[in-house]
């Protein structure tokens, strides 16, 4: 059995974690490293499994305790060569192990794959993390606009983290100055809840069954209309799983991922 955590999501500090066969990837690390230990207490998430910490991108909110949680637990640090150029210091006595676009990474019992997203930063990556059973979760936010490579990454996924950052009305009356507003909604800047139903819609298919929004504004987005919205999608498209709307503050999970039916019965069989 896989399970899934979102420890937390948004602005603030972001951090998900996978745990599969005994074992723990961390992805993001966006708050302090106390924080993440707190909130991995608070939810019976076992720190002393884990394999790696895969970093999407080097921000703050994304990165901010990875350094010192990687050199307490002694595991590697999985993230593009671009990222790790730009924390270098931080990471001071960390093991680097380079992810992107040809290359893959087994920890433990997770293969992890990546690819470059469109966004803001030195090398930001969307994550996959997948299993021998056929278990696949994917990590996808702080990105403008899912490109071809991003959405050959996401196929086939058993559950994905998605960003939902803002809508489009409450974005365009929030009051940022118009160019934070052109940042936000730009192709380097963050997904809408239309946008983020839209690729879903194009991502569905019988196996999916856990999806969480993320990485939702405060001032820009509220969980009932992220809900609303995806929600109306994934309808449409026939989806039967479980939708899930992460918040900053409270820990999510563990949700349970199942493997696709057809990795169940090559299993039995």
């Amino acid at each position: 059995m896989t399970s899934l955590w979102v420890l937390g999501s948004g602005s603030g500090g972001n951090c998900c974690a996978v745990e599969a066969d005994g074992a723990t990837v961390l992805i993001d690390a966006g708050f302090t490293a106390k924080e993440v230990e707190r909130r991995a207490e608070r939810v019976a998430l076992d720190l002393s499994r884990l394999s790696a910490i895969v970093l999407t991108h080097e921000h703050g909110d994304h990165a901010a305790g990875a350094g010192r949680l990687a050199r307490r637990f002694r595991v590697p640090v999985v993230t593009a060569t671009g990222t790790w150029a730009s924390i270098q210091r931080r990471m001071r006595g960390a093991e680097h192990r380079p992810l992107g676009l040809c290359a893959r990474v087994e920890v433990g019992p997770f293969v992890i794959q990546g690819c470059p997203t469109s966004h803001d930063a030195a090398d930001p990556l969307a994550v996959v993390v997948r299993l021998a059973d056929g278990t696949c979760v994917g990590v996808a936010y702080d990105f403008g606009r899912a490109t071809l490579a991003v959405r050959y990454l996401l196929r086939d996924l058993t559950a994905l983290v998605l960003e939902a950052n803002h809508d489009d009305v409450l974005l365009r009356t929030s009051g940022y100055p118009a160019s934070v507003q052109r940042r936000i909604a730009g192709s380097a800047g963050h997904l809408s809840n239309r946008a983020a139903a839209e690729l879903l819609g194009e991502l569905y298919h019988p196996g999916l069954g856990v999806v969480v929004l993320a990485h939702l504004s405060r001032r820009c987005n509220t969980p009932d209309d992220a809900r609303a919205t995806v929600a109306a999608a994934l309808a449409r498209a026939g989806f039967a799983g479980t939708l899930h709307v992460a918040g900053q503050d409270e820990p999510l999970g563990p949700l349970s991922v199942l493997p696709p039916a057809g990795a169940q019965l090559g299993l039995l069989l």
